[in-house]
């Protein structure tokens, strides 16, 4: 993860540094990369200072220790004012006790097993993404062919939801308020995941006459 990140942060301009315990994994960085690679442990302050912390603009924490990363991330943002901190969190309960701190987390089994999931189960069965407590998602979701034709704001109005895009043909779409659901658009909505199963019922039947 940390080398994959770091080459498409240098790919796209940035300057980059790595911290790692162990020296033998800077040999997964690739061969032109330009970046410090400073030996240590990612929350000692000497390491951060040697990696040019004092001057970063982010600081994304993504060791294979929970407590470690965590800890890390606090120390980029409580002791050098990083703004721009992320932290990786195996456990998913955690993840949601760390975001309400004030730090931004993945929580990597929870995200990984969406993705998954919505390669073995039906079309729109699991989320796009999920907030990191779980209680918003963002989802695609089937609806009636009755629905073709139907303003989206009326859509909206009707499902008690928000849409969030539209992919048609090939293209995503930001619903405007005179937008219409086409044939064979795909639509995207926000919401919380346990209005999901009332959302999708309704969608799931023909509109109103009103609507």
């Amino acid at each position: 993860m940390g080398s994959t990140l770091a080459h498409i942060l240098e790919d796209g301009g940035h300057s980059v540094a790595i911290i790692d315990r162990d020296p033998q994994a800077f040999r997964r960085l690739r061969a032109g990369f330009r970046g410090r690679r400073v030996t240590g442990i990612g929350f000692d302050r000497d390491v951060l200072e040697e990696a040019g912390i004092e001057s970063a603009g982010a600081y994304v924490a993504v060791s294979s220790g929970d407590n470690s990363n965590i800890i890390s991330a606090r120390v980029a943002r409580e002791t050098f004012g990083v703004d721009n901190v992320v932290a990786r969190i195996y456990d998913s309960r955690r993840a949601e006790v760390y975001q309400r701190l004030g730090i931004p987390t993945v929580a990597t089994v929870r995200w990984t097993a969406d993705q998954i999931l919505r390669r073995v189960l039906p079309e729109g069965a699991e989320p796009l993404w999920r907030d990191p407590t779980g209680a918003v998602v963002l989802a695609e979701v089937a609806y009636h062919p009755g629905w073709i034709g139907t303003r989206t704001r009326d859509l909206e109005e009707a499902a008690g939801t928000r849409l969030a895009f539209v992919n048609r043909m090939g293209e995503t779409l930001l619903p405007r308020h005179d937008s219409m659901v086409q044939e064979g658009d795909v639509l995207h909505v926000m919401a919380a995941e346990n209005d999901m199963d009332r959302i999708n019922k309704v969608l799931s039947g023909a509109p109103e006459e009103d609507h």
